[in-house]
């Protein structure tokens, strides 16, 4: 394999990673050809020719915004983090909140 050809396999694989939002274990798990080594190896490389990359991109969520309900009572913000909803309402303690979506991000 030529480097043009290895530059270029790796970069589509950086791609592919980048796209599926998992983390670098995750992602090398499901592509057994590829170490988590050699992937943060290039992730380097690529980060160096292009100057571009992040390793912690910002990831955009989806945000449903609904108007509430005759039932509801108050105002209360839902976060979806996976297959988890968590109900905010207003008084919450926001290092609990931070705690807790920590800990889902880490595990989702």
């Amino acid at each position: 394999m030529t480097k043009g050809e290895r530059q270029e396999l790796w970069a589509t694989r950086i791609a592919e990673y980048q796209a599926s939002g998992q983390s670098v274990k995750e992602w090398c798990a499901s592509h057994e050809d590829v170490s988590p080594r050699q992937l943060w190896y290039w992730l380097r490389q690529y980060k160096n020719q292009n100057g571009v990359l992040s390793t912690q991109s910002t990831r955009w969520l989806p945000v449903e915004i609904r108007e509430p309900s005759s039932g509801d009572q108050g105002n209360s913000l839902l976060v979806r983090i996976g297959k988890t909803c968590i109900e905010v309402k207003p008084g919450f303690d926001p290092a609990l909140l931070s705690q807790v979506i920590r800990v889902l991000v880490a595990i989702c």
